[in-house]
């Protein structure tokens, strides 16, 4: 049996999220001492592990949750499971077309700026000012 602050060292997650995620059902609530200490099964560490790895890879608490149900479940699976990750990729993919546009906004108005003298009105400020500037439009 683990106390709260072993298994944070043994999982590298910071007691206030073990006790969020007990909280939010992710993490079972543990048994409590006559001291009212709480003490953790061996399970919760590959249960956390799971959990904080999840959240490295960008799962939100939601599709952890339908992760770990699968993963307890009679017998994992795996159509579901890839359904669930190709859901999360399908979004990565979608933040990353976000984010290329919005790099070559902001490259194009540098790219303005460098070729603007700097006592005529800052091409970054102005597009900054008003969104009709932009070229990619995207609201």
């Amino acid at each position: 049996m683990f106390g709260i602050g072993d298994l944070s060292r043994a999982t590298e997650v910071k007691v206030p999220t073990i006790r969020y995620y007990e909280e939010i059902g992710l993490l079972p609530a543990p048994v409590r001492t006559a001291s009212n200490r709480r003490r953790y099964p061996p399970e919760a560490v590959q249960r956390l592990r799971f959990i904080r790895h999840a959240r490295e890879l960008g799962f939100d608490i939601s599709a952890i949750r339908d992760l770990l149900s699968l993963k307890t479940d009679s017998g994992p699976s795996c159509h579901q499971a890839d359904a669930i990750a190709r859901a999360h990729l399908q979004q990565i993919d979608a933040r990353i077309e976000r984010l290329s546009a919005l790099r070559d906004e902001i490259g194009q108005m540098l790219a303005d700026c460098a070729s603007r003298a700097c006592d005529d009105q800052c091409r970054v400020l102005e597009v900054l000012s008003d969104h009709g500037h932009c070229r990619h439009r995207e609201h």
